[in-house]
C-alpha cells in the first residue's frame, strides 16, 4: 500500500475488516466552525464532514466549495462501500476514517493517551499543540516544515529550538508576521522534518508529502483530526509519528478530552 486510494481499494476488498457493503454509515453530517484565539488576528474557518460507523466517527475537513452539505442527507444510512465509491472526496475520506476507526478504535489501539486539560480555547490549543510538537525528535536549529498552519503549533515548534517553515493554502502570514508559502514544494525539499495536518489527506496532497519524505528519509509527523485512522495506516511507511484526535475535537469542548500519540 502506497497511497490513500490503495487503502480504499484494500478496504473495499475486505482486507481490513468486515465487508464495507454490509456496514451502514448511520449518520453523515456537516459542521462549520469559526475560531479566533485571544491575541491573534486570524479567524480559522473550518468545515468538516463527519460519518458514523458503529461506535466510531470519521472526519474530513474541506475547503469552501469542495463539498455540498446536502450530500449528508443522501448518504446517511447508506452502506460504507457506497460512500467509498460514490461520494465526494471529503465524504469518502470521512467514511474511510470511520470504518478504520470502528475496526480498531484509537482508545484500544495501545497508543499513548494524552488528556487535554479543562480550560479556555487558548489553553487547550497550547496543550494540544505541545503534545504534537512533543513527537518531533530534531536537534536545535533543525528546519521543520509545517504544512497546515495553526499559530500555537508554530510557537510549540519554536519552543523546541527548531526553525519553522510554514506552509498553508489559506494563510499568508503567521501571528508574528512570518511569510507563509502556499506551495509545499518550497518547504519539502529543504526541511529536516515535516509536520503535516490530516487535512492533506482530504485535499489530495498527502500522498506526495509521504513520497517526498520517504525519498529524502525525512521524519514525517502527522497531526490529525481529519482522517486520523487513515494516517495511522501509514505509520512505518512514510509516517514516523501521529497525533490522532478523534471526534469530538478539542475545540468543541472545555472539558477534558483525549488525543492519541503513535510513534514508529
Amino acid at each position: 500500500m502506497s497511497t490513500v486510494d490503495d487503502l480504499i481499494a484494500e478496504v473495499l476488498a475486505g482486507r481490513h475488516g468486515p465487508d464495507p457493503a454490509s456496514l451502514p454509515a448511520t449518520s453523515v453530517f456537516w459542521v462549520h466552525h469559526g475560531t479566533r484565539l485571544a491575541g491573534g488576528d486570524t479567524t480559522y474557518r473550518n468545515q468538516y464532514v463527519l460519518a458514523r460507523v458503529g461506535t466510531a466517527f470519521g472526519a474530513c475537513a474541506f475547503a469552501e466549495g469542495e463539498a455540498d452539505p446536502a450530500v449528508c442527507a443522501g448518504f446517511s444510512g447508506a452502506p460504507v462501500a457506497s460512500l467509498l465509491t460514490e461520494a465526494p472526496v471529503a465524504v469518502r475520506v470521512a467514511a474511510l476514517d470511520a470504518y478504520l476507526s470502528s475496526v480498531s478504535p484509537h482508545r484500544t489501539s495501545g497508543a499513548e493517551r494524552v488528556v487535554l486539560p479543562v480550560g479556555t480555547p487558548e489553553e487547550r490549543a497550547r496543550a494540544r499543540d505541545a503534545a504534537v510538537a512533543g513527537l518531533l525528535d530534531v536537534p536545535a536549529g533543525a528546519k521543520v516544515a509545517l504544512i497546515g498552519v495553526v499559530n500555537p503549533l508554530v510557537a510549540a515548534i519554536r519552543e523546541r529550538g527548531a526553525e519553522c517553515l510554514p506552509c498553508d493554502l489559506s494563510l499568508r502570514t503567521t501571528q508574528w508576521g512570518d511569510a507563509v508559502t502556499p506551495d509545499m514544494r518550497d518547504v519539502l525539499g529543504v526541511a529536516d522534518a515535516v509536520v503535516a495536518t490530516g487535512m492533506t489527506i482530504g485535499n489530495g496532497t498527502f500522498d506526495e508529502i509521504v513520497r517526498v519524505c520517504r525519498s529524502r528519509s525525512v521524519p514525517l509527523v502527522v497531526y490529525a483530526q481529519t482522517a486520523s485512522a487513515v494516517a495511522r495506516h501509514f505509520l512505518g511507511s512514510g509516517v514516523t509519528a501521529l497525533s490522532a484526535e478523534p471526534f469530538p475535537f478539542s475545540q468543541f469542548s472545555a472539558d477534558e478530552t483525549a488525543l492519541y500519540r503513535y510513534r514508529t
